[in-house]
């Protein structure tokens, strides 16, 4: 991809003290209100960042599980092959709620998965997903929008990522949530409903995630709060995009939908599985990372719906089993997250699904 549309740059303003202030990105500005969500894991890369802004949307880099260096370098990928604004999406650390003596039996449950494929499962360790290294990466490299997921950054990083000029979106699941990213001061709140594939952005690790539908849950947040609202979570076409519109959102953000985008990272038994027909259903387990995520139901989930809570310990138990599963391409203990909407999920290059995802004017 070629560096073809320039970028919208933020106007600097001199204010009465001779300071300059920039002012932040607004999704106003897009010429298609469609948000290709951050997908951790491998599914968001710089190509397909950049291919959905350069088609109006706004593109997503996500810093999960990523070293701050690796980060760095995707921004610098994405800026090479687009002038457009794009986002970059962080994990907000919270306080472990494993229970060791859980832990260890759910690792001698893992063993016949893991012997399967001659590895064993991984040991627990302590892990913020490098959060300060993160922030400082930011900071630094200055992307449009800033998004955070698992919780609300403090008061202090919201408002020093807006002096840099980055703006601040904040994933919430609840209306606490919401008042709570509310009161951090962030500039978007992205409302995920449980139609969601992935991870629920729920704050804290021990609640049980929220069950109320999107729609019914933008509006209970529209009650807490007038921060402009991003609507995620079962959006797969131009009609959910434009329902979540009449409901009051800027913008809709879909992740399902472009799982199966040509320039996404998704591993090839994670496409396939979308459209085999094989995996009929979603559910959200604790399974695979010990925090609720929605995904197709194959073997593995199947076989641990009793997995305990304990992020990021239970996600680094399983991670031999995953990273061997993608390898022998078998897809029943691989981690096929998806959202409701999976059926509608197209091979296609980005452009033709952010065209697709555009509502009628």
């Amino acid at each position: 991809m070629s560096r073809r549309s320039p970028r919208p740059t933020p106007d600097r303003i001199l204010d009465p003290g001779g300071l300059v202030t920039i002012d932040r990105f607004d999704l106003g500005t897009l010429r298609v209100p469609v948000i290709q969500a951050p997908m951790a894991g491998g599914p968001s890369t710089p190509a397909l960042a950049a291919a959905v802004s350069e088609s109006g949307g706004l593109g997503f880099l996500a810093a999960g599980y990523l070293t701050a260096e690796r980060v760095e370098a995707d921004i610098a990928a994405t800026r090479h092959l687009t002038l457009r604004p794009f986002g970059v999406n962080l994990f907000v650390p919270q306080p472990s709620v494993a229970d060791p003596a859980q832990l260890a039996a759910y690792r001698e449950a893992l063993t016949a998965d893991a012997a399967r494929y001659g590895v064993e499962p991984g040991h627990p360790r302590p892990d913020d997903d490098g959060w300060d290294a993160k922030l400082d990466v930011l900071l630094r490299t200055r992307p449009a929008l800033a998004s955070f997921t698992f919780g609300s950054p403090d008061a202090a990083t919201v408002s020093a990522l807006q002096d840099a000029g980055i703006a601040v979106a904040v994933t919430v699941t609840t209306p606490k949530e919401a008042s709570e990213a509310d009161a951090a001061g962030a500039d978007l709140l992205v409302v995920q409903g449980p139609e969601a594939g992935g991870h629920r952005g729920t704050f804290d690790p021990a609640a049980p995630p929220a069950t109320e539908p999107l729609d019914e849950l933008l509006a209970m947040i529209r009650t807490v709060s007038e921060r402009p609202i991003v609507a995620a979570g079962g959006v797969a076409s131009a009609a959910d995009v434009g329902r979540v519109l009449a409901a009051g959102a800027v913008a809709a953000q879909a992740g399902t939908a472009f799982l199966r985008a040509d320039e996404a990272g998704t591993r090839g038994p994670h496409r396939d599985a979308l459209a085999s027909g094989r995996f009929t259903r979603t559910e959200v387990t604790t399974a695979f990372s010990g925090r609720p995520a929605r995904g197709l139901v194959n073997a593995f989930l199947a076989e641990h719906r009793d997995a305990p809570l304990g992020y990021p310990e239970v996600n680094q138990l399983t991670a031999p089993i995953r990273a061997a599963a993608a390898a022998a391409g078998d897809a029943d203990r691989l981690n096929l997250w998806a959202g409701i909407g999976f059926a509608r999920a197209a091979a296609a290059p980005a452009a033709q699904i952010v065209e697709a995802l555009a509502p009628a004017p």
